[in-house]
């Protein structure tokens, strides 16, 4: 992700998280960690090879052994299409690259089909977050993954930082 695709990543943003979309700013934010040396972070895009428009986008942050996933996000039209599949094997080289030995993430409790793509890699639930996740007061089940590198196995990810 580069900072020309903020806008087209804000507008699906909103698309997909109304109540709790991120701000440019935040993203700016994110961004401004994502290049050079001392990185922490991982931020990608996907495009429809057919339009160039945005169809996803993916970020993780590092922080010593741990990484934590940021943000996952597929436009409905490329739901079941394994683009979140895509999305998270990229966070997970990521991960391994900036040695990290666990990946931890929260996920909306009521969002059951992100819960089986990161059960599919090998995240296991470890707790919950009461009220994460507002408006609404919704609770975020916390799960990690140990050993990303061996989960981090896949489709290249066309993606550009």
């Amino acid at each position: 992700m580069r900072w020309w695709d903020i806008e087209p990543v804000l507008e699906l943003e909103h698309v997909l998280f109304p109540e709790d979309a991120w701000s440019a700013g935040m993203f700016w934010s994110e961004l401004a960690h994502a290049r050079g040396p001392r990185a922490t972070r991982r931020y990608v895009v996907a495009e429809d090879p057919q339009t160039g428009g945005l169809t996803g986008y993916a970020g993780l942050a590092a922080a010593g052994d741990l990484a934590d996933v940021q943000t996952i996000a597929v436009a409905p039209q490329a739901w079941g299409t394994g683009l979140g599949s895509r999305l998270l094997t990229e966070l997970l080289s990521a991960a391994t690259a900036f040695e990290c030995t666990e990946v931890l993430l929260e996920v909306r409790v009521d969002n059951t089909r992100a819960q089986r793509l990161y059960e599919r890699f090998g995240f296991e639930p470890i707790g919950f977050r009461r009220g994460y996740y507002q408006p609404g007061n919704v609770d975020a089940l916390v799960m990690r993954l140990t050993d990303p590198a061996s989960s981090a196995t896949g489709p290249a990810l066309r993606s550009e930082i």
